[in-house]
């Protein structure tokens, strides 16, 4: 993903989620997709889809049982 692509998708989630400490960060020898941090937690992954004429992002998150434990 492009540096500007990152920016703006960052600024997005962190309007969208309160959250100033969302961090969205290039992957290493991936160029469609992005990786999304809060703070030094790794939560995901955004991955640009522009096969169809609609440009998109998409956003994949695993939630572990073991995350679920302390809830």
């Amino acid at each position: 993903m492009k540096p500007d692509e990152i920016r703006k998708i960052e600024a997005y989630l962190r309007s969208k989620f309160g959250s100033p400490s969302i961090q969205v960060k290039a992957r290493p020898r991936k160029d469609d997709s992005a990786e999304v941090y809060i703070g030094d937690e790794f939560i995901g992954v955004i991955f640009r889809d522009d096969e169809d004429e609609d440009l998109s992002w998409n956003f994949q998150m695993a939630i572990l049982e073991i995350d679920l434990e302390d809830v």
